[in-house]
């Protein structure tokens, strides 16, 4: 679809890919048409609209926070590592952002949940509403929009309307300090890795 296309049917329709949506718990979701069938969620968690930033959220906290950095994160001690050394936020659902916040069985991508996105859908850096990110398109005609919503570090925030940093539920096997997610900027789209006190955008999934 092209740039211009995209822009006047998101402004016209006034909703995004609203023939697609349906909700859950008051939150709207996209069929993607994934080999898994999972679902996306059309917005971040702590945004109304698919273009907004909506909140940052360390990993395995459920709430935002005035400054991100190890002394002042909730796992931030041995007692964490103790707990989450081999587990993830998948079978731990009171510290996911997405269910806690949105309830019902909404939940965080896992890492292999963002590869699959990234691997059967069509990425395309556009422009919404005045926010730069991705349409990310699925093999069925339908999308999602991901805001370059950048990343929160110490008191400050960092590369908004440039890239995107977002969690999964997946810890980094082997170095229990980061947990996987993905990075996006205007011209690449990767897995990537973080400690977990920095404050990433959680899109919520729904199975």
């Amino acid at each position: 679809m092209k740039k211009s296309t995209f822009l006047l049917a998101a402004l016209l329709c006034g909703a995004w890919c609203a023939t697609a949506q349906t909700t859950e718990k008051g939150h709207e979701y996209v069929d993607l048409g994934l080999p898994s069938g999972l679902k996306w969620a059309t917005c971040n968690v702590g945004a109304t609209t698919p273009e907004k930033y909506g909140k940052h959220f360390a990993w395995g906290e459920t709430e935002p926070r005035t400054i991100y950095d190890g002394n002042t994160y909730k796992w931030g001690t041995a007692t964490y590592d103790e707990e989450y050394e081999w587990w993830d936020l998948e079978t731990l659902t009171t510290d996911d952002a997405a269910r806690v916040n949105w309830g019902g069985q909404w939940r965080m991508p896992t890492d292999d949940e963002w590869t699959e996105l990234r691997e059967n859908c069509t990425w395309t850096w556009t422009n919404l509403n005045g926010k730069n990110g991705y349409e990310v398109k699925g093999a069925n005609g339908n999308s999602i929009f991901l805001p370059a919503a950048g990343y929160r570090d110490g008191f400050d925030s960092y590369y908004a309307g440039y890239y995107g940093y977002y969690w999964s539920s997946s810890l980094r096997a082997g170095n229990p300090d980061d947990a996987w997610g993905v990075y996006f900027g205007s011209d690449d789209v990767s897995r990537s890795s973080d400690g977990r006190c920095c404050g990433r955008s959680v899109r919520p999934v729904l199975e």
